[in-house]
């Protein structure tokens, strides 16, 4: 995908994401009757806009720095670092003025946005497109090098439990081992030959692991092409979406991963193969280039598969379901497993350039995955602005809290200092991410 189409699927993203989060606290601070001073797309710095206008009283625009947004609400002691209204008597329309309940709806209105909106996706997935479980557990294919052969795993295999939990789909693999597994050892299961044995890998081999790196895949994944890119070493040797490889390097091909090894091997180096084209058998050279690529998308998975679906009452608790295991369980699991150093911090926290580049992936598997993406994003961002730390929606929160526990505001002089400083530290992170994400590219 271009750098071009990259920046677009991700501009579409945060627009969407930031737009939906500031406009819950927005609408909920017109609900109850709160004077709006600013609502802005991005934050503008340095006074930093691609444009405003002002409609009454609010001042609406889109800033130049794409590491949020924010809504000004009168009366709020926020990171803005506006304090002029603090020795003046409250006004009517003022956040400081309402009850302590429409506060925190106020506060907590973004949160509550976002987590709609990743329902609503994942919902929307469900319904449109159900679910598809490829039904095997065996492999089909074991690359060479990889982790799995380094620890006995052969072809023919069958995947029986993973760290004790029963697997039947293919889909389930995955999940258990690159997610649900991630930063941990992983114990397998496995049944060969008609007995059972177990396969221990220690996390410390698992580190930075996919698919292709860990390398086991399905049965019956067909060698075809799926994708030419135009001007690579594919498309110059002549292949078309629909060709089935047969052979290459003088190997026969039986798995389409098997091609994809023989590529990976040979970078820049000519590679003789063969293959079918509606029943003629076709033959060329191709040579990888210095990536070990060749501009192609291979493989078609045509064994058993069984396919859910669900209607506009089933799919909803699926969508309650997905909204709570991909995004709630997995994203405090994957943070106490940063905490305890399972997971390398630097490896796990993205900015917008590693928001871009999964945006941009995404968006290659088609607009329901593009969707999917959005919803996990949606309802990241939902929990970590409602963590209870300075600047954030949280934090906000934790002050109105201890005003209704104890009957009194935290005084202004400290909501200020912490507020600017948790959002100082915060600024200082956000650098961080940007760096790390450049650092890593």
């Amino acid at each position: 995908m271009s750098v071009v189409t990259t920046i677009l699927y991700f501009l579409i993203t945060i627009v969407i994401l930031v737009f939906v989060h500031e406009f819950g606290h927005f609408i909920a601070a017109k609900l109850c009757r709160m004077r709006v001073d600013k609502f802005y797309l991005f934050f503008d710095f340095f006074n930093l806009r691609f444009f405003k206008f002002v409609k009454g009283d609010t001042e609406y625009g889109i800033g130049v720095f794409p590491l949020g947004g924010y809504v000004k609400v009168a009366g709020m002691i926020d990171e803005s670092m506006d304090k002029d209204f603090i020795d003046k008597p409250p006004q009517p329309w003022e956040f400081r003025s309402k009850p302590v309940w429409q506060r925190m709806f106020v506060i907590t209105a973004g949160v509550i946005m976002n987590t709609l909106l990743a329902f609503l996706i994942f919902y929307t997935i469900n319904l449109m497109q159900g679910r598809t479980r490829i039904e095997t557990t065996t492999l089909g294919y074991v690359s060479q090098n990889s982790v799995a052969q380094k620890y006995g795993i052969a072809h023919g295999d069958k995947i029986i439990s993973i760290n004790s939990k029963l697997i039947e789909y293919w889909d389930e693999v995955r999940g258990n081992i690159f997610i649900e597994s991630m930063g941990e050892d992983v114990n397998l299961e496995i049944q060969r030959d008609g007995s059972k044995r177990e396969i221990f890998i220690p996390k410390d081999d698992l580190r930075d692991i996919g698919e292709r790196t860990f390398g086991i895949f399905p049965p019956d994944m067909l060698p075809e092409i799926q994708q030419v890119l135009p001007d690579k070493p594919a498309s110059k040797s002549g292949l078309q979406n629909g060709d089935i490889i047969i052979e290459a390097a003088g190997q026969k091909i039986n798995h389409s991963q098997q091609f994809v090894d023989i590529i990976k091997a040979n970078p820049e180096k000519e590679i003789s193969f063969k293959w079918m084209r509606n029943g003629t058998e076709m033959s060329g050279v191709v040579k990888p280039e210095a990536d070990s690529t060749i501009g192609i998308g291979i493989g078609k998975y045509v064994g058993a598969v069984k396919n859910i679906n669900y209607n506009v009452i089933t799919a909803v608790p699926q969508g309650f379901n997905d909204l709570w295991h991909y995004g709630v369980v997995l994203f405090m699991k994957s943070m106490w497993k940063i905490i305890k150093g399972d997971i390398a911090f630097s490896k796990a926290v993205g900015g917008p350039i590693k928001i871009a580049q999964y945006a941009g992936q995404s968006a290659e598997g088609g607009f329901l995955s593009f969707l999917g993406f959005m919803a996990m994003l949606s309802i990241t961002l939902a929990i970590i602005n409602i963590l209870p730390f300075p600047a954030l929606d949280g934090g906000h929160f934790v002050f109105l809290l201890y005003e209704g526990i104890f009957r009194k505001p935290v005084s202004h002089k400290v909501q200020i200092v912490v507020q600017n400083l948790g959002f100082i530290i915060l600024m200082l992170f956000m650098a961080f991410v940007v760096y790390n994400d450049i650092i890593h590219i």
